[in-house]
């Protein structure tokens, strides 16, 4: 199939680019010695997880399900993060999972010795309260208040000997400077507890298939806490998986005018890309400007009922017109695991388009995907 026998809308992930992606980051593993996992939370469209794991030794979960997951169609290692467990699963938790990492010393507390009597490696996550964020609080895990991690003076000594490793996560979608100044703001509150540790996790938020990352700060950043404390390093990226390696293709359905034109499309900012109104962020949209940059500026917003359904102003050489076909970029991520279907909205088709460039239709939704969810 070819992509101008898609039907719109629909999500539409490329080989050729990711591969690329996955290329680096198994440079970047061979280089350093780190193992790099897939955050499932940024992208689990598991029918490529045979080719993910060529290249990548594992998933990170952010609970169960995405722990099973990654351990029924990943394979390799399953590490899960979360910020409270529910006694009622860990049992089938410890089922997939090789590292539990816990929020809180009460958290190991009160399930370490479990975790570590079925085989299990147990970590903590930390928060090294080293903010590297501009304008955009929800993501910054290091916010003041954050609940995720603890601090150093909350950290409790007497579950050192529940621990197999530290794990901190504060980034995202950053380079390798801002990762060197959590690390060194961590080692020097933290770096004493790693000469008993196995392993040190870095998280995500790695923007490490960007053209501009400082991948050698990156490796010399690893390489320094495995040569100082003879840990094994672990990253978990989400973006840098697919990074420029998805598509959302739309088509506009309708052009109205009250101040501005806006062309109404078939995909939806509040069902099919929510990022667009938690930043907010304006995706990148294949061919166009800013607003007022070309001859023919238009606001393009959602079907749906809500009046906040907006995507963005956009600028074109030409007039868009029903049936116009539009091309978001950098799609991949944090889309599909985000979907809903409010008002009703089918939930966009997900293709793979191969190296020979030929599509295939990998999931089709249905009435029965959002009757299902509902009773």
């Amino acid at each position: 199939m070819q992509e101008r026998e898609l039907r719109t809308p629909c999500f539409l992930v490329d080989e050729k680019k990711l591969i690329h992606n996955l290329e680096i980051l198994k440079e970047v593993s061979s280089t350093s010695g780190c193992k790099i996992l897939l955050a499932q939370k940024a992208f689990s469209m598991f029918s490529v997880y045979p080719l993910l794991a060529k290249y990548l030794a594992g998933t990170t979960a952010s609970g169960l399900y995405e722990a099973r997951l990654g351990y029924e169609e990943f394979g390799g290692e399953t590490h899960v993060y979360s910020p409270a467990y529910r006694e009622e699963e860990m049992d089938e938790l410890l089922k997939y999972a090789d590292h539990v990492i816990f929020n809180s010393p009460a958290q190991v507390r009160k399930y370490g010795e479990k975790v570590r009597s079925a085989g299990k490696q147990a970590g903590l996550r930390i928060n090294p309260e080293c903010s590297t964020q501009e304008g955009h609080a929800i993501y910054d895990p290091c916010a003041p208040g954050s609940r995720l991690g603890t601090t150093y003076a909350q950290f409790d000594e007497s579950i050192l000997p529940m621990l197999d490793g530290l794990h901190f996560h504060t980034l995202c979608e950053q380079n390798s400077d801002d990762l060197e100044t959590t690390a060194q703001v961590f080692e020097e509150k933290f770096g004493k507890y790693l000469y008993n540790m196995k392993w040190l996790n870095m998280g995500g938020g790695h923007h490490i298939t960007r053209e501009d990352y400082d991948i050698s700060r990156l490796v010399k950043v690893v390489r320094h806490f495995r040569e100082t404390y003879g840990v094994q390093v672990y990253l978990e990226p989400g973006e840098a998986v697919v990074l420029n390696a998805g598509y959302l293709v739309t088509k506009v359905l309708e052009i109205v005018k009250n101040q501005t034109e806006t062309a109404i499309l078939d995909a939806s900012a509040a069902c099919h890309m929510p990022d667009v109104i938690e930043m907010p962020y304006r995706p990148p949209l294949l061919g166009a400007g800013k607003a007022g940059e070309k001859a023919y500026t238009y606001r393009l917003a959602g079907p749906t009922c809500l009046a906040g359904d907006v995507i963005g102003d956009y600028s074109f050489s030409e007039p868009l017109k029903e049936g116009s076909t539009l091309v978001f970029e950098d799609m991949a991520l944090y889309t599909m695991v985000k979907t809903n279907t409010f008002n009703g909205m089918p939930l966009p088709d997900i293709v793979f388009r191969d190296c020979a460039g030929e599509c295939r239709i990998v999931r089709r939704f249905s009435y029965d995907d959002f009757k299902n969810r509902l009773s």
